[in-house]
């Protein structure tokens, strides 16, 4: 399949789809970590129209998450109240644009909603994994909306958390305690190998 992943720089999911044979493209505004020629910098919605079989997709969410739904109302210091709200409708207008895009297979990354998302964009069936899942020693609910007949992931590599209040535990939740700095999203938004390629396999 010619496959497309959406706003990735890593390129850790391109990799997992190219290692099974299909003809995968990574696109971001940012230049791709890996510097693979396979990679497209620049905007994806001007690439939405050529060809692609199927597009996994990491639309940016921090105006649509729940987890910052305050900033509509209290914005951070150097923001207004107009800015964050158009910042938000920026963010609606995104992801319906990949959502509608005339592509079979998808799977839309997202985030749990605030209300005011959830009315713009509308109701969301979500397949929601977990990275130790598929033998990643991590925690970070991941959702995806799909379509097209791909169908949720199935776990490949059960791993069994560790309990809470320990220093394993501690360690599986590094996605959560990164420390604050202007790389802390970068990390967050990665996506993990085993994740990866379970999507290659299932979805490819």
């Amino acid at each position: 399949m010619k496959i497309l992943i959406a706003c990735e720089f890593s390129g850790v999911v391109r990799r997992a789809f190219r290692d099974r044979g299909h003809d995968a493209w990574s696109c971001d505004l940012l230049p791709a970590e890996d510097r693979d020629k396979h990679h497209i910098q620049g905007d994806v919605l001007k690439v939405l129209r050529e060809g692609w079989t199927g597009m996994v997709a990491h639309p940016p969410c921090t105006r649509l998450a729940n987890s910052g739904v305050r900033w509509l109302h209290v914005p951070p210091p150097g923001k207004t109240v107009e800015d964050m709200w158009d910042e938000f409708r920026e963010g609606v207008e995104f992801y319906l644009a990949i959502r509608n895009a005339p592509i079979r297979y998808k799977a839309i990354e997202n985030p749990v909603m605030h209300r005011y998302a959830r009315d713009a964009i509308g109701h969301i069936e979500r397949n929601i994994v977990q990275p130790w899942w598929f033998g990643e020693p991590c925690f970070k609910a991941t959702g995806f909306e799909l379509h097209g007949g791909w169908t949720p992931l199935v776990p490949t590599n059960m791993l069994t958390p560790p309990k809470p209040g320990t220093e394993e535990h501690k360690q599986w939740s590094w996605v959560h305690r990164a420390s604050p700095g202007p790389d802390r999203w970068k990390e967050r938004s990665r996506t993990l190998p085993g994740v990866a390629k379970a999507m290659a396999t299932q979805w490819g």
